[in-house]
């Protein structure tokens, strides 16, 4: 039986990444794990590709994993996970071993959306009983800043820097959740640590779901995002209460939007405290602010007709 989903309750397990790991202060991807981890009854075994969070928690003879780990190739944490759950599955049919026990990867953006999106995608086709997060900050940050497939329209990276000719990345992000979910595996969800009992209920929920799932989770990265240090919670919050990184979740072919803001604030809030984003303040920018808000807004409204139009039948009776 679950522990109740409570901030007492969650206080007094252990936290299963340890303080003392070389992530940058402030960072989004440290608070993702350990909320993930919190949420776990069961035990778990994760991997995690090249990256922020595998360079800075793992150097040399030392880490920060508090549970059974594995660095992997940037490309391959999807496969290198598939083939230790088909080892478990293959020992418990044995007799070998006989804990239920659950597996994670949490990888960047840039091993998810881009390099590692092959092994991700064959993953879930095969069907792996296991759970992919990706923890998105929108670029390659362990090796520069450079632009990735997550970085938003219009972000300034020092692959596609601001000027006067372009003005940041000139594509709009993919929609890697959406892309997921058509690959029709059986949960998949967008998370927030902002908003904290949401996340966790995902990932219980989705720790209980047999076969593969997926998790898309905004982490901020005050370095890239070039925004303040103790920033990541208000950013986070920023991103859902603007609808630019909306809650939902797809479970069996069902779209549930989870946090519908009473007042779906305007793409600035979000945009204004974030370095990378002050070029589109200027004047000559201002189409390129105007787009954005559109997309979003687009985006909304069609997440929330697909909400209706997939409900079941008894909830549209309600």
């Amino acid at each position: 039986m679950a522990t109740p989903l409570s901030l007492k309750e969650l206080s007094k397990k252990e936290v299963l990444l340890t303080a003392g790991h070389r992530m940058c202060s402030g960072c989004g991807a440290p608070l993702v794990v350990k909320m993930v981890l919190l949420a776990s009854d069961y035990p778990v075994v994760a991997t995690s590709s090249t990256g922020c969070l595998e360079v800075s928690t793992c150097i040399s003879d030392y880490t920060a994993w508090k549970i059974p780990w594995m660095h992997n190739a940037f490309e391959n944490s999807a496969a290198t996970l598939s083939g230790i759950e088909t080892m478990y599955r293959s020992l418990k049919k044995q007799g070998r071993i006989d804990k239920e026990i659950k597996f994670i990867s949490f990888s960047g953006d840039g091993g998810t959306y881009d390099i590692g999106f092959q092994s991700l995608s064959g993953a879930m086709e095969r069907g792996h009983d296991m759970l992919y997060i990706c923890y998105d900050n929108g670029a390659y940050m362990n090796t520069g800043i450079q632009r990735s497939s997550a970085t938003p329209l219009g972000a300034d990276t020092t692959t596609c820097p601001a000027g006067s000719v372009v003005p940041g990345k000139p594509q709009e992000r993919k929609d890697l959740t959406k892309i997921m979910a058509a690959h029709g595996i059986p949960y998949v969800a967008q998370a927030s640590p902002s908003h904290w009992s949401d996340l966790m209920k995902k990932v219980r929920k989705a720790l209980e779901i047999k076969g593969p799932k997926f998790m898309n989770i905004i982490a901020p990265c005050n370095r890239g995002w070039r925004s303040m240090s103790n920033d990541a919670i208000l950013l986070s919050r920023l991103a859902v209460e603007t609808c630019w990184w909306p809650l939902y979740e797809i479970e069996n072919g069902v779209t549930r939007v989870n946090v519908k803001p009473k007042e779906k604030k305007p793409l600035v809030d979000f945009l204004k405290p974030q370095g990378r984003f002050k070029h589109l303040f200027a004047p000559e920018n201002e189409w390129l602010l105007k787009r954005a808000q559109e997309d979003v807004d687009k985006y909304w409204e069609r997440l929330l007709k697909e909400e209706e139009f997939t409900k079941p039948q008894e909830e549209a009776k309600e």
